[in-house]
C-alpha cells in the first residue's frame, strides 16, 4: 500500500496545548479582578467574585440553590436587614441566574421535567383570579404594581422551587439556608430592640423601618421569623448529625427571642402552633401536651410583655387594637359584598376602606387578616379557591408527615415534612390575624411541600421495585 493510499492521522495536539490554555485563562481572570480591585480597594470585591463563582458553578449542578437563595432574600428581606448588601442587588441577580439555569436544565441538557398536579391546578386558578381581578379593580395602577412587583414573582418562583427541589439534599440544604437566613434577621431585631431602633408604640421591635422596608411592621416581622423556627426546631429534635442540631439549637434559641421582640400576638399564637407540631413528634399524650400548650402561650404573652404595648394593653376589655382588627374585618366583608366576584383588587383594600368602613377615623388601615383580605380583594370565588387550595396543602402535608412517621426514609425528608407541617400551622394561625395572603410565607410552604410529596412518591416507587430485582421507573422529575 503506498503512502498515498494510507489513511492520514491527524496531527495530534501537542500535550502542553490545553495546558497553557487553561494557564492563559487564569491569567487573564486575576489580571481582570486585579484590576477591578485597584478601581475599588478592599475586601469587598474579592470576596464578592469568589462567592458569585461558587453560587454559579453550584447553580448549574444544582438548579435549586440558585432559586433557594432568591426565595430566602425576598421573603427574609436579608438585604434591607443588612443595608450594607443593598447595593449589590443580590436578589436580582439570582433571579437572573434562576431563569438561566432553569433554561439550561429544561431546554438543553433536559435533565428537569416539570410535573402537575391538583394542587398545582388549584394555584394557576387562584392566580388567574387574582390577575382577572385587576381589570375590575378599584385601582388599576395599584393592583398592576403589587401584581408585576411581588405575586408575579411568587408565582413563578413556585413553580420553579416546585422543580427543582428533588432530592433529600436540596430539602436539607433548604432546612439549614432558612436557619441561617431566619438567625441572622432574628439578630439584627434583637440588636435593634437593645439599642432602640425603628422601635413601634415604644416597644415593638422592627427592621428598616425608616427605609420602607417589609420588615418594619412588627406582625410582618413575626410571621417572616415564625417559618424558619419551623425548620430550625425541626433539626433540633430530627435524626440528624451534630452540626444541624447545634445549628437549629442556636437559631431556635434566636429566632424566639426575636418572635417575642415583636410583641405580636398572631406571631405568638403562630409561634405556639409551630412548637405544637414540633412537639406532637416527641409527645404521644394529646392531653398533656394540650396542657404544655396552654401554659406555653400564657408564658410566652408574659414573656412578651404585650400587656405594656400602647396598643393592646391589659385590663382595656376589648382594646383598641382587638376593635381596630374587627372593624377591619368588617370593612372588608363591606368591600366582598359590594364587589362579589372579583373583589376591589390586590393592594387596594386600604384606598377603599374609607368608603366601605363602619366607622371610619380619619385615616386606613390594614386588614390584619389573610382570609378577609383575600376575601376583600379577589372577592368570595377567590377566597373559595385559596381556602381549597390550603386544605389541600394541609392534607399533603399530613400525608407527608403520615409517610415520615410510619416508614423508613432518609432523615432529611423526615425534618423537611415536620418542618413544612410546622410552618403551614404557623401559617395558618398567624395568618388568621396578619395579612400575608398575597406575600411569601404561603407560597413558600406550598411549593416545598408539593415537592416533597412527589419526592416521597419516588421514594417509595423505587423502594417497591428494587426488593423484586425489577430496575426502578426512570425518575420522572428529573427524566433520569
Amino acid at each position: 500500500m503506498t503512502d498515498l493510499a494510507r489513511p492520514q492521522r491527524k496531527p495530534e495536539k501537542e500535550a502542553g496545548d490545553g495546558h497553557w490554555l487553561d494557564i492563559t485563562i487564569a491569567l487573564v481572570a486575576v489580571g481582570v479582578l486585579f484590576y477591578v480591585w485597584l478601581s475599588h480597594p478592599g475586601i469587598e470585591v474579592p470576596v464578592a467574585v469568589a462567592i458569585g463563582v461558587v453560587t454559579v458553578v453550584l447553580s448549574f449542578k444544582r438548579p435549586a440553590v440558585p432559586c433557594v437563595l432568591f426565595v430566602i432574600f425576598s421573603f427574609l428581606r436579608i438585604h434591607e436587614a443588612f443595608p450594607s448588601l443593598t447595593p449589590w442587588r443580590i436578589p436580582q441577580l439570582l433571579a437572573q441566574l434562576s431563569l438561566v439555569v432553569m433554561c439550561w436544565h429544561l431546554l438543553i441538557s433536559r435533565s428537569l421535567k416539570p410535573f402537575w398536579t391538583r394542587e398545582l391546578s388549584l394555584f394557576a386558578a387562584f392566580f388567574a383570579l387574582a390577575t382577572l381581578g385587576i381589570l375590575t379593580s378599584t385601582s388599576w395602577e395599584s393592583s398592576y404594581n403589587q401584581w408585576s412587583d411581588v405575586f408575579l414573582k411568587i408565582a413563578i418562583m413556585t413553580l420553579l422551587l416546585t422543580w427543582v427541589t428533588r432530592t433529600p439534599g436540596d430539602f436539607h440544604l433548604v432546612a439549614r439556608l432558612l436557619t441561617v437566613g431566619g438567625t441572622a434577621v432574628a439578630l439584627v431585631a434583637i440588636y435593634n430592640k437593645l439599642n432602640g431602633i425603628g422601635l413601634v408604640e415604644g416597644t415593638r421591635v422592627t427592621i428598616g423601618r425608616a427605609t420602607g422596608s417589609v420588615l418594619g411592621d412588627p406582625n410582618d416581622l413575626a410571621l417572616a421569623l415564625l417559618f424558619p423556627l419551623s425548620f430550625a426546631g425541626a433539626l433540633v429534635i430530627g435524626r440528624v448529625n451534630v452540626f444541624d442540631r447545634v445549628l437549629g439549637l442556636a437559631g431556635s434559641g434566636t429566632i424566639l427571642v426575636g418572635i417575642l421582640a415583636t410583641q405580636s400576638r398572631g406571631g405568638l399564637l403562630g409561634l405556639a402552633a409551630v412548637c405544637a407540631v414540633l412537639a406532637s413528634r416527641l409527645i404521644r399524650s394529646k392531653v398533656f401536651m394540650v396542657t404544655i400548650g396552654v401554659v406555653a402561650v400564657l408564658g410566652l404573652f408574659s414573656v412578651a410583655d404585650i400587656s405594656d404595648r400602647s396598643s393592646g394593653g391589659a385590663g382595656q376589655g376589648i382594646d383598641e387594637s382587638s376593635q381596630g382588627r374587627l372593624i377591619a374585618w368588617h370593612t372588608a366583608w363591606n368591600m366582598a359584598v359590594g364587589h362579589p366576584l372579583t373583589g376591589v383588587g390586590i393592594s387596594n383594600f386600604a384606598a377603599n376602606y374609607w368608603e366601605y368602613t363602619p366607622e371610619w377615623d380619619g385615616k386606613a388601615h390594614a386588614v390584619h387578616s389573610s382570609w378577609f383580605g383575600i376575601l376583600a380583594e379577589t372577592g368570595f370565588p377567590g377566597l373559595f379557591v385559596f381556602s381549597a387550595l390550603l386544605i389541600s396543602t394541609a392534607l399533603t402535608s399530613w400525608r407527608c408527615v403520615r409517610i415520615v412517621s410510619t416508614r423508613a426514609v432518609d432523615p432529611k425528608l423526615h425534618t423537611a415534612a415536620y418542618a413544612l407541617a410546622a410552618g403551614l400551622a404557623g401559617f395558618c394561625v398567624s395568618g388568621t390575624f396578619l395579612t400575608q395572603g398575597f406575600t411569601w410565607p404561603f407560597y413558600i410552604i406550598f411549593a416545598l411541600t408539593i415537592a416533597l410529596s412527589r419526592t416521597l412518591t419516588d421514594v417509595q416507587e423505587q423502594a417497591a421495585f428494587v426488593p423484586m430485582g425489577i430496575a426502578p421507573p426512570a425518575d420522572r422529575t428529573t427524566g433520569g
